[in-house]
């Protein structure tokens, strides 16, 4: 088979590969909404609840039913907190049962519990309370480039660790692009995205413990090592191999785990410990 059919496949390779990395990312992370289906009287209920928001008001919690006899029950509370449990009757809204989680400042969470209830008799949806992260709004003209980047950085290094595989002769151009590419989008706009979500630009070590932000600094010194092993010595291929396993192992990791998230038991509780009307009272 010719390089040129061959680069060709392992492209496609790559992108496909990428697109199969990314979904199981993104299904499996902590901020995927928790659905399900639950039977009430032979009637089949489809709920979805949400484990991230980004709007600047209450987050809200829609549940598609038809039957009028069915009600719910919404108990929450702030993760990580002191707080009692709060327990309030779901809202009808036309064919929705609504319920309405209190806003909180970015990196904020809430933890709650959802309840339906027919002829006396309870229907719990989940066996755990389900948690949701608030974060702040951010902008599209941040948002796009940095998925974009992070997008062709995957392509490009599944691709390099191809490359360096056949023995191919665009190892290195590969690698520059790929090393690029993760920093532009891993340690220039993640920070700014990072910003705007939890107002930190940088919450991994030394500072924290936010995996996100851990494991892209852990790939871009892979492949800063691989790029300069290439620089002196364009048969040194090892090490862009081993950055693409590495950055291959790290998007793996479910996005957002170990993510930034507030402590309101080290807060002060004259500032955080009163709810008020739908939103928890911050006293600012």
């Amino acid at each position: 088979m010719k390089y040129k059919t061959k680069s060709l496949l392992f492209w496609i390779l790559s992108i496909i590969f990428m697109l199969t990395v990314a979904i199981y990312q993104k299904t499996t992370g902590p901020t995927y909404p928790v659905r399900g289906t639950i039977n009430i009287d032979k009637q089949s209920i489809k709920y979805k609840l949400l484990r991230s928001y980004g709007g600047d008001d209450d987050a809200k919690i829609e549940i598609k039913i038809t039957d009028k006899s069915i009600n719910g029950i919404f108990k929450y509370k702030r993760f990580k907190s002191y707080d009692e449990w709060t327990e309030k009757i779901m809202i009808q809204e036309g064919e929705n049962l609504v319920a309405f989680i209190p806003h909180q400042p970015p990196a904020g969470k809430v933890m709650y519990e959802i309840t339906l209830q027919k002829n006396g008799k309870d229907y719990k949806l989940t066996d755990e309370a389900v948690i949701i992260r608030f974060k702040g709004h951010v902008p599209l003209y941040i948002l796009i480039p940095h998925i974009f980047f992070m997008f062709f950085a995957m392509v490009f290094s599944i691709r390099t660790g191809l490359e360096v595989i056949i023995k191919g002769k665009n190892a290195y151009n590969y690698t520059l692009i790929t090393t690029i590419c993760l920093f532009i989008g891993g340690l220039i706009l993640g920070p700014i995205v990072q910003k705007f979500a939890f107002n930190a630009f940088w919450t991994g070590w030394p500072w924290g413990h936010d995996l996100t932000d851990n494991k892209t600094i852990v790939a871009f010194i892979f492949w800063l090592i691989a790029l300069f092993r290439l620089i002196k010595n364009k048969e040194k291929r090892g090490w862009a191999l081993v950055a693409s396993i590495v950055l291959l192992v790290i998007y793996l990791i479910p996005h957002s785990v170990l993510g930034s998230e507030i402590d309101y038991t080290q807060i002060n509780d004259n500032i955080y410990n009163n709810y008020h009307g739908n939103n928890f009272n911050l006293g600012f």
